[in-house]
């Protein structure tokens, strides 16, 4: 079953929503320039509230060891997702699960995925995240997608997880009910 992962949470009303949907993980974008950036408190009252077998993901983008770890301490987080240039060793330095997030172009930059020791890799590439999983069976596909489109990717790539953030939402950092709801029964269907 492929796991679906909710990003951008900005509100207790999107996170409930998610979560009563069927949302294994929600993600809590911790990056200042992100319209879905979420304050640390902010986030930790909604972490609060989410139920024991929904995940909470602290997003971070080039941030410094010692910031990620006060957020992560504070808020509880189960993973740490990291979307900037943070290098293989940064990712080791955490006692927590870590998700990389890669920007990949061409099969060339493929090849630095071994390099990480890592939990799970994020991917915003379709055509490249099959192929990906000759490093890891732990590919999380990102990047564009939507309930109209979701299938077809899951489809295609089988991968272990999928993550969306703009594709649900009515404007940045607001989840559209419709989208959200017609998103994850799509992934669900996709193993029926």
């Amino acid at each position: 079953m492929t796991k679906i992962k909710i990003c951008g949470i900005t509100n207790i009303e999107d996170a409930t929503l998610a979560v009563n949907l069927g949302a294994d993980a929600l993600g809590f974008v911790f990056y200042k320039d992100s319209p879905r950036y979420i304050r640390k408190d902010a986030a930790k009252e909604i972490i609060r509230e989410l139920p024991p077998f929904v995940l909470s993901v602290g997003v971070f983008v080039n941030e410094k060891e010692d910031r990620v770890r006060e957020i992560s301490a504070d808020c509880c987080l189960d993973i740490l997702q990291f979307h900037g240039n943070e290098s293989p060793d940064f990712c080791s330095h955490f006692d927590k699960k870590v998700i990389k997030a890669f920007s990949i172009n061409n099969r060339k930059d493929l090849e630095v995925i071994p390099s990480y020791q890592v939990s799970a890799v994020l991917l915003d590439n379709l055509e490249l995240a099959s192929e990906a999983k000759r490093f890891t069976s732990r590919v999380i596909l990102a990047g564009g997608l939507n309930p109209a489109n979701v299938m077809k990717a899951i489809q295609a790539v089988e991968p272990y997880g999928v993550d969306v953030s703009s594709g649900v939402e009515s404007k940045p950092g607001k989840k559209d009910r419709v989208k959200l709801e017609k998103f994850i029964k799509t992934v669900k269907k996709a193993h029926k």
